[in-house]
């Protein structure tokens, strides 16, 4: 079983109990930022959105089966108020525990049912090759996704497709798509850049980022553009494992040059996935 289908068990196993994102990491043997930025990849949401959501997932059943006490069905989820627990079953669901209740359904409800071993099954991966490279630094355009949410991405490349060439100190002609700044929800910074030698005379709404010397696993995604995401799946399901090396918490991006061509979204992309070593 891989890191994030044992993250699945653990939770499934145990969410009506006290779940911490560090106790899941340790749980499969991962850090919390590993963990975070895969398990978001691979199931569309963060570690503790799933937690929340097949906690508040049970309890709208039970309310749907007429449920005498709201703070009984609230305390069972861990929420130590009938007003903390609405709060978060609102947010949830857009309902109000008592109109569940009362509608004894769940059908108006978006549940969250518990993921599948098979659904988080990835595509196999060739062995990554290993390079240290220099410190460098992009600019570009970069924009906050909140986990499990990055359907963004694709018009922020369009946005800054007509820069690319015509950007101040440009070096080069690959483009780069940096993950940075990640929390322990899953939520990322995402920037469309290039290399630049200087940060002079940039359009305003660009951005800069330094990113230090470091060791890194380069992982090649092959095929359409659509099927990156499960390539990023297969990395943090079991690329790094099966390489047998650690991810480090520093930025990590996709490198494009001409093996890719943006006319058909066909062609072979670099993950850069930053490691101890």
């Amino acid at each position: 079983m891989q890191p994030i289908e044992r993250a699945i068990w653990y939770i499934e196993h145990r969410f009506y109990e006290e779940v911490t994102l560090d106790m899941v990491a340790d749980a499969v043997g991962l850090s919390k930022y590993h963990l975070a930025r895969g398990f978001s990849l691979s199931t569309g949401m963060s570690v503790m959105r799933y937690v929340r959501g097949r906690r508040l997932t049970e309890s709208a059943r039970v309310l749907a089966d007429g449920a005498e006490s709201i703070i009984a069905v609230a305390l069972e989820a861990g929420y130590g108020s009938h007003e903390a627990f609405t709060r978060a079953f609102r947010d949830q669901f857009g309902m109000a525990p008592e109109q569940v209740r009362a509608a004894r359904s769940t059908s108006a409800l978006t549940l969250v049912e518990p993921i599948r071993m098979q659904q988080t099954q990835s595509k196999t991966l060739e062995p990554p090759r290993f390079e240290t490279r220099d410190a460098f630094t992009v600019a570009g355009l970069k924009q906050h996704y909140r986990s499990g949410n990055m359907a963004g991405i694709p018009s922020q490349w369009q946005k800054m497709a007509p820069h690319f060439g015509h950007i101040s100190g440009q070096v080069g002609s690959t483009t780069y798509g940096v993950v940075a700044g990640g929390d322990d929800e899953g939520n990322i910074d995402y920037m469309t850049a290039v290399e630049v030698s200087h940060t002079d005379d940039l359009p305003p709404e660009f951005d800069t980022l330094r990113i230090e010397k470091q060791r890194y696993a380069v992982f090649l995604h092959k095929g359409h553009i659509t099927g990156i995401g499960g390539t990023w799946m297969a990395i943090f399901n079991h690329g790094l494992t099966d390489a047998g090396c650690t991810m480090v918490r520093a930025p990590q991006f996709e490198l494009v040059d001409d093996r890719f061509d943006p006319m058909t979204g066909n062609g072979e992309i670099e993950l850069w996935i930053p490691v101890e070593g």
